[in-house]
């Protein structure tokens, strides 16, 4: 164990770096289902939750409360009423939800209070903030089902909690909103959470759920999850069918993804709360582990600007430090930033290259070529060497070379061919490092 634990520790956690740097200071909206509590996952789940409070995330956690209800219900002779997919809430099921939310709120507000030595809470020292920061309207009566005390948000009180978050504080909301006259409404964590992360502007909207994403084939039940869904096409999915209100179904959530995409919340998802640290592994990997739905696709392939100079040299900086790329200081970089291309994928740099041109030689070095080992194989090496030939031949470039000492056979395969160092421009001929000893490959375009 201890020869292969910081073999693999090591890489990992200086992948996860990237994701840290990027959600510092960011606000997520956080919809958990009842269900995930039934299943006894609360601990682990709001351990989670305290990890990613601890790396500088403002959260914000909407608990669900549809089995607790039904077994309060249940105990108490009163069967569950459902209709348009929300509750029918009569007095004794008004009872039943207060009952249940209460005990919920202490169960998760214990759980945040958790400082066993050797777990994930040890000097978490989280504070757990919740209140009536959301003001309801009923539903009323919908083709002629009335709904009594069920209610819909109508305002959530983003200043407040914006307050709450900045002390470091969670918010803990639970699916109840009040009237101006005080009348208590029972609300669906769904609209809550989706209604919260529109008015904060969230980065993030998580839904925590009993699905495990969107399927990339939807009649295929053994279907691969589709981990990145535009909003277009989850549009579409929906187009022309009838509201979802099963919760089992997938678009019973995909709907409030997409309307809180369509208000301007940045990226929300939908994650299996089967999975033990769904939360961590979505937010913290680059494929993640649900779907995710985002106005446009996440991943680019553009030229850098100067807000991209520390993420190419933390990309960089191992490839440096083994030998695979001569060592550029920050201040080269910074210099010409603009002859750089990068891959960017949410806010993270997963690929760049850089693109020197001696034009009276009519030809241009493709310098610094890096694709993150986290995503090697996957075809990102190729777009960029075909961006980098592009922006050539933009330049009325006939060619483009590279200089390497390992990477030859790559480059080969991809229409280089090796010649001489004495084929170099002059005034590259003069900075070639003879004792290196690199192998000049050229393109023509």
């Amino acid at each position: 164990m201890s020869l292969v634990f910081p073999h693999t520790f090591v890489p990992w956690f200086r992948a996860v770096a990237p994701y840290i740097h990027a959600y510092r200071g960011e606000t997520f909206v956080v919809g958990m289902t009842g269900e995930l509590v039934a299943a006894g996952k609360l601990n682990a789940f709001v351990q989670d939750l305290s990890i990613m409070h601890a790396m500088g995330i403002n959260i914000v956690l909407v608990h669900g409360f549809r089995p607790q209800v039904n077994e309060q219900l249940a105990a108490k002779g009163q069967t569950s009423r459902y209709s348009h997919g929300m509750r029918v809430t009569d007095a004794i099921a008004l009872d039943c939800a207060q009952e249940a939310a209460g005990q919920l709120r202490f169960e998760i507000e214990a759980a945040f209070s958790q400082g066993l030595p050797n777990t994930p809470m040890a000097n978490a020292a989280v504070r757990v903030v919740s209140g009536n920061f959301l003001t309801a309207r009923p539903v009323g009566i919908v083709d002629g089902v009335d709904f009594q005390h069920s209610g819909l948000v109508r305002k959530v009180d983003a200043t407040a909690i914006q307050r709450a978050l900045d002390t470091g504080a969670v918010v803990l909301l639970s699916p109840f909103g009040f009237s101006p006259t005080g009348e208590a409404f029972n609300l669906s964590m769904e609209d809550v959470a989706t209604s919260t992360a529109i008015a904060l502007q969230a980065d993030k909207l998580l839904f925590v759920c009993e699905v495990a994403g969107v399927p990339e084939n939807p009649g295929d039940p053994d279907s691969a999850i589709d981990t990145e869904l535009a909003l277009a096409d989850a549009e579409r999915m929906l187009a022309g069918k009838p509201a979802p209100t099963d919760p089992l179904d997938v678009n019973f959530y995909l709907q409030h993804c997409v309307k809180a995409c369509q208000a301007g919340v940045e990226r929300s998802h939908i994650l299996p709360l089967a999975v033990d640290g769904a939360l961590l592994q979505e937010v913290y990997t680059h494929d993640g582990i649900g779907t995710m739905v985002v106005d446009e696709k996440l991943e680019s392939l553009r030229e850098a600007n100067a807000d991209d100079i520390g993420g190419i040299i933390a990309l960089i900086e191992p490839f440096e430090r083994d030998g695979t790329l001569v060592k550029r200081d920050r201040t080269e970089i910074e210099r010409d930033i603009e002859l750089y291309s990068v891959i960017e994928h949410d806010g993270v740099i997963f690929g760049c290259a850089a693109l020197y041109p001696y034009v009276e030689a009519k030809t241009a070095e493709m310098a610094a070529l890096t694709v993150s080992p986290a995503v090697q194989g996957q075809g990102d090496g190729d777009r960029i060497l075909k961006r980098v030939e592009q922006r050539a031949k933009a330049m009325g470039l006939h060619s483009i070379f590279v200089l390497t000492t390992r990477t030859m056979h790559w480059f080969i395969k991809r229409g280089f061919a090796q010649v001489d160092p004495d084929w170099l421009p002059e005034e590259r001929k003069r900075k070639y490092n003879w004792d290196r000893r690199s192998q000049v490959l050229v393109k023509k375009l």
